[in-house]
C-alpha cells in the first residue's frame, strides 16, 4: 500500500521537477529563517508547526509509543537486535520517504494556495496532475492506511487485554473497538484528532520511562548480536 502511494507521489514530483529547486529553497528558508514567512505571528506559527508536526509524525510512525513491539515480538528473527533494526527502518521509510513524499507533492504543486488542509490539501496536490482521479487516488490510499491501522491497533490492544484479563475479555474488547469505530466516524474530525493526540501522548510517557530503564538491556543486546 505504501508502494502505491510512493509511486503516485514520484510521478507527481517528476512532472513538477522544475519546481524542485524552489521547494528545497522554501524548506531551508522556513527552517532556518522562519521570520521570512511568519512575520508578526512568528512565535505562534513556529509553536503550532512544531506541535502539529510532532503529533502527526507520532501518529504516522508511532515511534516511541510502545505499540509496534507487539508485532515485532512475533516476528521470526535471528536476534532481538536484528528485529530492532527492522523496526528502525520502518520508521525511516514512513517518516523520511512517505511523509516527505507528501510534503514535496504539496509544495511542488502550490497546493497551499488553495487554503485547504489535511487530506483535502493532499488531494488538491494530486489533482493538479491526475485531475479528478487525484481525489480518488488519495482516498484509496487513505482507505488502505486507515484500514490497516484499525486492524493493527485492534491486535495490539487484544494482546494486552488477553494478558491482563484472559481470552474471554478479548471478545468484549473487540466489541468495544467496533463501537468506537462507528462513534469515531460520526464525530467531528478536529475532535477525533485532538483525542488521538491526547491518548498517543499518554502512551508515550510511560513508554519513554521504560525505554530509559531498559537502556542497559538494549546496549547489551546490541553488543552481543550487533558485533560491536
Amino acid at each position: 500500500m505504501a508502494a502505491l502511494y510512493i509511486l503516485g507521489g514520484l510521478i507527481l514530483i517528476i512532472l513538477n521537477i522544475t519546481h524542485l529547486p524552489r521547494v528545497l529553497q522554501m524548506i531551508v528558508v522556513c527552517a532556518f529563517d522562519p521570520s521570512a514567512m511568519g512575520g508578526g505571528a512568528l512565535g505562534i506559527t513556529v509553536q503550532q508547526a512544531i506541535r502539529y508536526g510532532v503529533a502527526r509524525g507520532l501518529f504516522s510512525n508511532e515511534a516511541g509509543m510502545g505499540s509496534t513491539p507487539h508485532a515485532h515480538a512475533r516476528a521470526t528473527a535471528k536476534s532481538p537486535h536484528e528485529q530492532g533494526l527492522m523496526a528502525m527502518i520502518s520508521v525511516f521509510i514512513d517518516t523520511f520517504i512517505v511523509l516527505n513524499m507528501t510534503v514535496f507533492a504539496v509544495l511542488s504543486t502550490d497546493a497551499l494556495a488553495t487554503g485547504k488542509g489535511g487530506i483535502a490539501l493532499t488531494q488538491a496536490a494530486f489533482s493538479t496532475v491526475f485531475g479528478g482521479f487525484g481525489d480518488i487516488f488519495v482516498a484509496i490510499c487513505l482507505l488502505f492506511f486507515a484500514f490497516s491501522t484499525i486492524l493493527s491497533w485492534q491486535f495490539f490492544g487484544a494482546v494486552n487485554v488477553k494478558y491482563l484479563f484472559g481470552d474471554f475479555a478479548v471478545k468484549i474488547y473487540s466489541c468495544i473497538v467496533l463501537v468506537f469505530i462507528v462513534v469515531g466516524s460520526t464525530l467531528k474530525v478536529d475532535l477525533v484528532w485532538e483525542l488521538s493526540d491526547f491518548f498517543n501522548g499518554m502512551m508515550v510517557i510511560p513508554n519513554a520511562l521504560a525505554l530509559l530503564a531498559l537502556t542497559g538491556v538494549v546496549v547489551a543486546s546490541c553488543k552481543k548480536y550487533g558485533g560491536k
